[in-house]
């Protein structure tokens, strides 16, 4: 990878959940985010987005969801500018099926990957379904993803099809309630115990996570840090790494 130079940063976000919990204010949302994008992109040297762009998103053979064309025509414009945009899918959009490597040029990951920039090493990924616990879940991300399963889907017509992804999206959110809205303790946060159990196989300065919906910056041991990019929802927050340093903020529009 790349050094980066003094004028540069590479931006880390995540959790934009365009969609819900309605189209008015997912608009709202959705401008927020393209603002902000539209700020940094003098000096961003690259732009991590960790999963979760869309509340649900689904990519039939010919037809993608409508709407989001602001944030769409914004990453667009980005990325002809020469700003390399990397994006992991997220539990509520994990069917990426080629539409953002071919129309953006964005590499989709569907796993954590490592990155090395100055001298540091970073660990990043969505999030979800790591750590100890939430055997339903675990067991529900193979169904989502196993490719017989999403063939099968792609059968329904799409009114059918993102009416029910949106169902079952909203009875998550209902599901997770509060619990997403304070910090759980170490012992308690399942990504913290994924983060210890990487960090005893291999070294890494920077562990860096969406999902959880709650910024968090935890020193993980003297070397390495633990970062939670929190949403665009509540807290509008998201990281910044200079080549030397790594900090969380909360973006005023």
């Amino acid at each position: 990878m790349p050094s980066i130079t003094p004028q540069q940063k590479i931006y880390f976000l995540s959790d934009f959940h365009l969609g819900a919990p309605d189209y008015e204010q997912s608009l709202v949302r959705e401008k927020k985010v393209v603002a902000f994008l539209d700020s940094i992109k003098d000096s961003a040297a690259m732009i991590f987005i960790v999963g979760d762009i869309f509340d649900f998103w689904y990519e039939y053979k010919q037809v993608v969801p409508k709407g989001y064309v602001r944030l769409l025509g914004k990453l667009a414009e980005l990325t002809d500018r020469g700003i390399a945009i990397h994006f992991f899918v997220g539990n509520h959009d994990m069917w990426m099926r080629g539409y953002f490597e071919k129309e953006l040029n964005i590499p989709v990951y569907h796993h954590p990957k490592v990155f090395e920039w100055n001298g540091k090493r970073f660990y990043i990924g969505h999030g979800d379904g790591l750590g100890p616990g939430d055997h339903g879940y675990k067991f529900l991300k193979k169904i989502f993803r196993n490719p017989l399963c999403q063939w099968l889907f792609g059968l329904l017509h799409p009114t059918w099809g993102i009416g029910l992804a949106n169902y079952f999206s909203r009875k998550s959110r209902e599901k997770t309630g509060t619990s997403d809205q304070h910090f759980l303790g170490e012992e308690n946060e399942w990504l913290i115990i994924y983060c210890k159990e990487i960090l005893a196989k291999e070294h890494f300065d920077y562990l860096v996570f969406g999902h959880r919906h709650y910024p968090i910056d935890f020193k993980l041991n003297e070397n390495s840090r633990y970062i939670n990019l929190g949403d665009w929802i509540r807290n509008f927050t998201y990281a910044s790494f200079d080549g030397t340093n790594m900090q969380l903020h909360q973006w005023q529009s």
